[in-house]
């Protein structure tokens, strides 16, 4: 058994698949009309309640889980995102304790997309800032191995 990916049940598998592939820069690896696959593992279908066979009731904001892409340029993205006309941020760029910088938004389905800078950045802006290996675990809240991997 392993994790193959995740499925959205999407309105407008259109409309969401140009998001995706225009906006996200994902790639399509199948296209059936009301079912898309990309390569990163993320699929959606237009017509979950058929697929399945039962009656399901839409939520219009979910809000109980997120998509969650990384990047090591998180400025450039949250700049191609705020140029998006029509898109909701649920906060913008924000750096957490563990020094990772995050901003978040909803798709057109309203579901929660997370942007984050990589860890492997945060551990090397902070290298180049000139804190240690050590310290930079200590700041991260990170094994001192995991720090290790990405000097």
């Amino acid at each position: 058994m392993k994790y193959s990916g995740t499925l959205i049940a999407v309105s407008d598998v259109a409309k969401s698949k140009d998001f995706y592939v225009n906006v996200m820069e994902e790639k399509v690896i199948m296209d059936l009309g009301v079912y898309v696959a990309f390569e990163s593992g993320l699929c959606m279908h237009s017509d979950y309640e058929g697929l399945v066979g039962v009656k399901l009731e839409a939520r219009a904001r979910p809000d109980n889980f997120e998509l969650y892409f990384e990047t090591e340029d998180l400025a450039a993205w949250e700049t191609k995102l705020k140029s998006v006309e029509g898109l909701e941020f649920l906060h913008e760029s924000k750096e957490y304790p563990w020094g990772q910088s995050v901003l978040r938004f909803y798709d057109h389905d309203k579901y929660i997309v997370e942007v984050a800078e990589t860890m492997e950045g945060v551990a090397k802006r902070f290298m180049a800032q000139g804190l240690s290996v050590e310290e930079t675990a200590q700041r991260m809240m990170s094994p001192i191995e995991f720090v290790k991997q990405f000097v």
